[in-house]
């Protein structure tokens, strides 16, 4: 490929405004709005904003600029861990999730339990008085015991809403009237509600009422199940998985058609329900490289979550396995039917370590069936679309928050993981020093 010398950098670097600017000189870009590579282009970002895409031979670099090599790279949008759970501000914490997510080119994480201090946070991450990527946060969850009745629970949102959150989260135990309640006052409110959908409203209630994401595709399995099913009042384990042998598989394809219309997006989590129910060994859970940034009292609760898992009582590993395999065929299904689908991997819960896990889902995402682009850009113009945001896209106008990759991730989805660098709000972080930011989180545990 074409490779500028430095007697060719110094020629385009001219004088341009004052104000402070990165160029991407050379770089294959991935615009993530369709599946394209734009070779040998020069990215200008000012102040946060990119403000230049144009032929390498072509366009001039602003002198004083911030000269990043993009030979032989690919330069995309950042991602977004839509299904995260964010410490508090001030928590012990807080800095090594997010430091952990940036080091994996995460730019914006959506934090599904939310908490007083992250409106305040949310701010100051935007201000760059926090380090991290963009926080999108839901209040505290509506649930089975926060939540008493119908009246209670429209209250509850109006409350959320005035305070300033972003979205309403749900867990369950909530009765049928309740979740109406939740719904109808926030669609009259404009505020999205997003979560686990409850047993006594089901899938298609959650549909019908406009519920704007699904998270670990919660209650899919249970409207699969045939109504003669004695599963229906049994045992069905960690999000159903113990009901994959008693599911009418028939009906998977009207759920899908279902879940196309109705606008509701999916966000999988397909890694962390494989972290618990898989044969995976639990030592190679625990011996993975990134588990070097957990304490290792952390890692031994997700020991010990899995042992649990794989020991209770009713739990088959064959079952479990058939549910990955329904699960990843539902996941296919939702994409091929244009249904919406957001990266996320419900970090940091069992093994799921912060920016890693999100890797991990983009894996299993390609390895259901998905293509690399379409995995991609569940985690960037998607999130996008379905955020309404100004990032997620590489386009002038754009906000610049952005991942510099050593090789192709469309290729190879594995690329992905090939950080040389992530701009954050405009702020280049080359590699280095992303590592650096990572040296002081390393535990002294010993990874077999």
């Amino acid at each position: 490929m074409y490779r500028l010398t430095g007697i060719v950098l110094s020629l385009l670097l001219v004088t341009a405004a004052g104000a402070e600017s990165t160029a991407f000189i050379n770089v294959n870009v991935l615009p993530m709005s369709s599946n394209t590579i734009q070779a040998q282009q020069t990215v200008i970002v000012n102040d946060g904003i990119i403000t230049t895409i144009g032929n390498v031979d072509v366009t001039p670099v602003p002198e004083g600029a911030t000269a990043v090599d993009g030979t032989d790279r690919y330069l995309m949008p950042g991602l977004a861990e839509m299904h995260a759970h964010v410490p508090a501000a001030g928590s012990a914490n807080l800095a090594r999730d997010f430091n952990l997510f940036v080091a994996n080119g995460v730019t914006t994480v959506r934090g599904m339990l939310g908490q007083p201090s992250h409106l305040a946070l949310r701010q100051q991450l935007l201000t760059n008085e926090v380090f991290g990527p963009r926080l999108i946060t839901s209040g505290p969850s509506l649930n089975g015991r926060s939540v008493s009745g119908a009246a209670q629970a429209r209250e509850m949102v109006l409350q959320q809403y005035a305070a300033g959150y972003d979205f309403i989260k749900l867990h369950p135990g909530l009765d049928r009237d309740e979740f109406i309640a939740i719904a109808e006052t926030a669609n009259e409110l404009g505020m999205p509600f997003a979560g686990h959908v409850p047993v006594a409203a089901g899938v298609e209630l959650a549909l019908a009422l406009g519920m704007a994401s699904i998270e670990h595709l919660d209650g899919y399995f249970a409207a699969m199940l045939p109504a003669t099913s004695p599963g229906a009042g049994g045992y069905g384990g960690f999000f159903d998985v113990m009901l994959a042998g008693e599911l009418d598989i028939g009906q998977m394809a009207g759920l899908v058609e279902a879940t196309a219309l109705s606008g509701t997006w999916n966000v999988p989590t397909e890694v962390l329900v494989e972290s618990r129910i898989s044969a995976t060994p639990v030592d190679q859970l625990r011996s993975r490289p990134e588990m070097r940034y957990v304490p290792a009292a952390t890692v031994q609760r997700w020991v010990d979550v899995k042992t649990e898992q794989l020991d209770e009582t009713g739990f088959d590993p064959e079952l479990a396995e058939l549910a990955i395999e329904i699960r990843r065929a539902l996941i296919l299904a939702l994409q091929r039917a244009g249904a919406g689908l957001l990266l996320g991997s419900d970090a940091p819960q069992v093994f799921n370590v912060p920016g890693f896990s999100l890797h991990r889902e983009l894996e299993i995402l390609v390895e259901s069936g998905l293509t690399p682009y379409e995995a991609l850009r569940s985690g960037t113009a998607s999130v996008a679309e379905f955020l309404g945001s100004n990032t997620g896209i590489v386009a002038v106008g754009r906000e610049a928050d952005l991942v510099l990759l050593d090789a192709n991730p469309f290729a190879d989805i594995q690329n992905a993981r090939r950080i040389h660098g992530v701009m954050l709000r405009g702020q280049w972080l080359p590699a280095t020093a992303l590592r650096d930011k990572l040296a002081q989180f390393e535990t002294d545990q010993v990874i077999r």
